[in-house]
Formats: C-alpha cells, structure tokens, sequence
C-alpha cells in the first residue's frame, strides 16, 4: 500500500473552513470541508465520507491543495488542441488578404476561403477547412464588404489633391459670396429600370433564394443631391439624362438651398453637367470632380443604399411604375437626415 501524503501545514482546520465558506464554487467548497477532517487529525476514510468520494479521489485532492493551495481545488477547462495556424500564419494570412489576389497567378480576382484553404497548404503545408479560414478572418478584423467604384484609369494623385485642395477652393467662393453661410452639396444620377438589380438576402445556409427579375428596358433616371452637414437633399426624376433635365435639377437645387446661404456643387465631369446651355442658379457654384473619380462621390453610396433596400428585386409594370417607385424611395431618404448624415459624411468635405 502507498504510504499517506501529508498534508501542507499553512492552513490549519478553522483556516480551511473559514475558506469554504467563503468561496461561492460548490465543489471547492466540499473540497475544502473534507480537507479540514485531515487538518484536523482525522481519517483519509472520513474526509471521502464528508466529500462523498472515494480514497483516491482524496489523494489527489490533496496533492492539488498542496502543489497551489486553496485555488487548486477549483475544476479549471482543459487547455483543448492547440490552433493549427500559428501568429507567423496570421500574419501572413492577413497580408494576403490586404494586398488581394493576382489574378495571373491565383485565378481568381477576389478571395473566397475555399482559395484561402488552398493557399495556406501550398505556402505553409497547413490543412484547415473553411470554416477555420473564416472564423480567423473575422478574428483578424476580417469583413465582407461592398467595394468602392475605382475607374481603372483614375489618377490617385489628383483624387487625393482636390481633397487637399477643397478648403482653399471653398474659401474663394466664401470670398466670392461675402456674408453668406457656404453649404457643401453633391449631385449625381441613378438609372433606374426594367432590368433591375438582385441583392442579397437572408436566406437558410445552402439555400438559393430567389427574386422576380424582369427583362425588359424601360427605365427613369434619378438626379440626386445632397448636403451632408445639412442632412438634406433635392431630387427628380426625369425620363432622359441630358442638359434639361441638368437645368431642371439645378432649380430644384436652388430651392433647396437654405436663405441666406451660397451652395458649392460637387458633381462629376458629364457633359450635361458643364454643359454651355446650362444657367447656374445665382446661389449655386459648380465644383467638377477630378475625372474617374466616382468614390469622391458620396452620393454613389446612397444610390446602393436605395437599391438595396427600396429599388431592388422588384418587377416594374412600365415607366409610371418606375417613377413612382423612385420617387417614394427618395421621398423616404429626404425625410431621414441622420440616415444621409450617416451615408455620405467624408471626413475630407466636413466644417465647412
């Protein structure tokens, strides 16, 4: 028979009770209890009574009191498997996703987890499934996102200087316009049609949703402005996407525009919006764009935001219909203007 293992001397028998009753985990409390017969000069046979447990079991209970003391009778987790990608995979994980695929040499032009999968075992010899791949990209900071528009011949650096440069364009017009409050505005059009966009939806995993999609091509345009600092907007809807209707729009703008204040129109370079026919309201001055910009555009965002959530998965009867639909969907823009603040707010186009 192995010979009894003392108990540590530290805690006495009132010192172990007085813990036991203190402590609010019930199995170290009934630990503690048994472990006081022993202090107090009882039996091994005794203190598996009080603890209901065999002599074994005591054992090793106090084998743990007497390697950590009173904590180590508390029940800890198991430690489980170790992670399969290491913090040097991580790393180079989320490098990966940053810098994005090359088409000509990973095949593809956006990464899905199944091409993650692949690429962690062809750089590291390491096999996990998809689901680990998207758990440690959420963990990594990781979002599926939508993407912003990027011409493909933009020239970042004159995106970047009209940015640094709008403080100082906004000054000469406030100079322009002595006493009057400036209001920041942006503009852009929609079209809107028959042949209409899906979005996503929620939907059961493995599930393939579907939604009405119409194949014939009448449409309506949608001409959009907004002011950010404002939350306000002035919008129609026209048939055709030309000078009138520009003409039309920047009425609409000047409207809009609260007394007192001179509006500065930030728009793209289209040719019905610097056109020569065109007769700018007195309170409006027009702003272009850098060309093939169309992320410095905040309203291209509100554009996505109606589509997503009034315009799209539906199936129009004609172009009333249409029109209609449009101007219902930008009537309930225009009556929310924490949700155009929240759209279009650009750090770069604030307090002015």
């Amino acid at each position: 028979m192995a010979a009894a293992i003392g108990l540590r001397g530290d805690l006495d028998g009132d010192d172990l009770r007085r813990l036991a009753r203190d402590s609010r985990d019930a199995k170290q409390v009934r630990r503690l209890l048994a472990l006081a017969v022993i202090a107090e000069g009882g039996t091994r046979t005794e203190a598996a009574r009080v603890g209901g447990v065999g002599l074994q079991i005591v054992r090793d209970w106090v084998l743990r009191f007497n390697a950590e003391g009173p904590s180590g009778l508390i029940d800890r987790h198991a430690p489980g498997k170790a992670p399969t990608l290491t913090a040097e995979h991580r790393a180079a994980l989320a490098q990966v996703v940053e810098a994005g695929p090359e088409p000509w040499r990973d095949g593809v032009v956006r990464w899905r987890r199944i091409d993650l999968v692949q690429w962690l075992w062809e750089a590291f010899r390491v096999s996990v499934s998809e689901a680990t791949v998207g758990r440690e990209l959420r963990a990594l900071g990781f979002r599926k996102l939508s993407a912003r528009p990027r011409h493909y011949a933009q020239d970042p650096e004159a995106a970047a200087g009209f940015q640094k440069s709008l403080p100082e364009r906004v000054a000469e017009v406030r100079a322009a316009h002595p006493g009057k409050r400036i209001e920041l505005w942006f503009q852009d059009e929609a079209r809107i049609g028959q042949k209409n966009k899906l979005t996503r939806r929620w939907a059961r995993r493995g599930a393939r949703p579907r939604a009405p999609h119409d194949q014939r091509t009448a449409w309506a345009y949608i001409f959009g402005a907004i002011c950010p600092a404002e939350g306000k907007g002035a919008g129609i809807v026209m048939p055709f996407c030309d000078t009138p209707a520009m003409q039309t729009h920047l009425a609409e703008i000047s409207t809009a525009v609260a007394p007192g204040a001179h509006a500065i129109l930030i728009l793209d370079q289209a040719g019905w919006h610097l056109a020569r026919a065109l007769i700018v309201p007195k309170n409006i001055t027009i702003l272009p764009l850098p060309p093939r910009s169309p992320e410095l555009n905040p309203v291209e965002n509100i554009w996505q935001f109606m589509r997503d959530n009034w315009l799209s998965n539906r199936v129009f009867k004609g172009y009333d219909d249409i029109v209609a639909h449009c101007c219902a969907a930008w009537n309930d823009l225009v009556d929310q203007p924490w949700r155009i603040r929240s759209i279009v707010r650009r750090d770069w186009a604030q307090g002015f």
